[in-house]
């Protein structure tokens, strides 16, 4: 295989994955594109390889700016920006996961909280309060996990992550 055609297979099915971690397609291709390119690329490079318009790269660029999974790089007398991806795969793994409990599950936790605070002694208020108790519960533990990943170094979580599968 060679190596653009196994840069575009990786640019695709990173792409395909971006779903599943909460981004669209083309906002995961830019980001496999970037981490997939030896050097730093400007938007129009960008554009000219995902088949793309400025408007899109610009939008998508942005949020992945945003997400702290791209950086804005000057080249010393050059005017176009620059854009590249860190290559650390654990990296990337812990700032995906910070970001989606930024955007998913603390909203969640917040709604959930004060959800509990619903004043009727009831039986379906009370069955009503245990429930979101219990997902205040839940949630509260999934997101002290994810913030030990996300504060964790690699060999910690390879090590528990080991100490689970025994």
């Amino acid at each position: 295989m060679q190596l653009d055609e196994a840069k575009n297979q990786f640019i695709q099915a990173w792409g395909a994955l971006g779903s599943s971690w909460g981004i669209n397609r083309t906002m995961s291709s830019i980001h496999a594109l970037l981490i997939a390119s030896k050097d730093a690329m400007t938007t129009e490079e960008i554009m000219d390889t995902l088949k793309i318009s400025r408007g899109n790269a610009n939008m998508n660029i942005r949020a992945l700016i945003e997400w702290g999974l791209v950086k804005r790089e000057m080249v010393a007398g050059e005017r176009k920006e620059y854009f590249s991806a860190g290559k650390d795969v654990w990296e990337i793994a812990r700032q995906i996961a910070k970001e989606r409990a930024k955007r998913e599950l603390e909203p969640v936790t917040k709604i959930v909280a004060d959800l509990q605070t619903v004043e009727d002694d009831s039986e379906d208020a009370k069955q009503f309060k245990e429930t979101m108790a219990n997902l205040q519960d839940f949630t509260s533990k999934v997101n002290g996990t994810l913030d030990k990943f996300i504060k964790s170094d690699k060999n910690w979580f390879y090590k528990s992550l080991m100490s689970l599968i025994k």
